[in-house]
């Protein structure tokens, strides 16, 4: 076994690159490097357990061996996963306890940040592949606007859904993260170059706000496209699959809330759409 290791130069703060490294979406996107479609089920917080996963259920699972937020992060890989199943150490089988550390050093903004993982010599070389690959994605994803990712799968015709997603009648019933909110207002001119408002209220009028902007495309059925008042753009995709629709919402990420806090509330909208819809039509 040898320890390889692995730096880059990041132009962003350790805290906006550690978000990166352990959001559900941009974890995927630049863990792409490694395999096409992995993904991790985890808090990410010290002691949990990690599953490490392809999208055919083969991969490993792990444990948090320390965690300190924007600084440090070590990870204990314990054994594999196949068919989403761990795969139990007896008496003759070699647990894998291997040891993956990521170090965050930042100097007035920009974070140099050090990998390093105990490689078995059958992966060695694809590790050295990898992992710089990996890297220069994070560098991307760290350095620019960072977009995530919210999907939904509804089993209703496209119409019924496009049509529930773009009236205003509609949009006042679903369009809501958590019950003691609504919607008290909503106006739509579905065309490019049309806008959109929605006036978002705590139920108890504690607080409310004004969710606007401007449509830059709209394909029926299919795509809209649209920037927030505030020059952050989002699209939503409606794609049809034999099993249903997959709406697809991707956003670009403001920078007062964290990474985790707003995906949570975009994904909580739009499940709500998926109730509103599913119960409704």
């Amino acid at each position: 076994m040898e320890k390889l290791s692995f730096e880059i130069i990041i132009h962003a703060t350790a805290e906006k690159l550690w978000q990166v490294l352990w959001n559900n979406s941009t974890y995927r996107n630049w863990t792409s490097a490694f395999a096409e479609g992995s993904y991790a089920v985890t808090d990410w917080k010290e002691g949990s357990k990690v599953h490490f996963l392809t999208p055919s259920g083969n991969g490993m699972y792990s444990i948090i061996a320390s965690s300190i937020p924007n600084s440090y992060m070590a990870i204990k890989h314990l054994g594999e996963i196949k068919n989403f199943e761990e795969q139990v150490i007896t008496d003759g089988t070699t647990p894998l306890e291997t040891t993956e550390t990521y170090a965050l050093t930042e100097n007035n903004g920009v974070t140099t940040l050090t990998t390093t993982i105990d490689a078995i010599e059958p992966f060695k070389d694809y590790f050295n592949t990898s992992f710089p690959k990996a890297m220069s994605l994070l560098k991307e994803i760290a350095e620019n606007p960072v977009w995530l990712t919210v999907t939904a799968k509804i089993n209703l015709p496209v119409e019924k859904i496009w049509e529930c997603w773009t009236g205003t009648d509609h949009i006042k019933q679903w369009n809501q993260a958590s019950p003691d909110w609504h919607t008290t207002a909503a106006t739509n001119d579905l065309q490019e170059g049309g806008t959109f408002s929605s006036r978002m209220e705590a139920k108890d009028g504690s607080f409310g706000f004004d969710f606007s902007g401007k449509y830059t495309s709209v394909i029926k059925n299919e795509k809209i496209a649209y920037t927030m008042d505030d020059g952050r753009k989002a699209t939503i995709d409606f794609i049809k699959e034999p099993d249903g629709v997959l709406v697809v919402e991707k956003f670009e990420a403001e920078t007062e809330n964290s990474l985790d806090l707003q995906e949570f509330g975009w994904q909580a909208i739009l499940n709500s759409f998926n109730n509103y819809v599913t119960l409704n039509h």
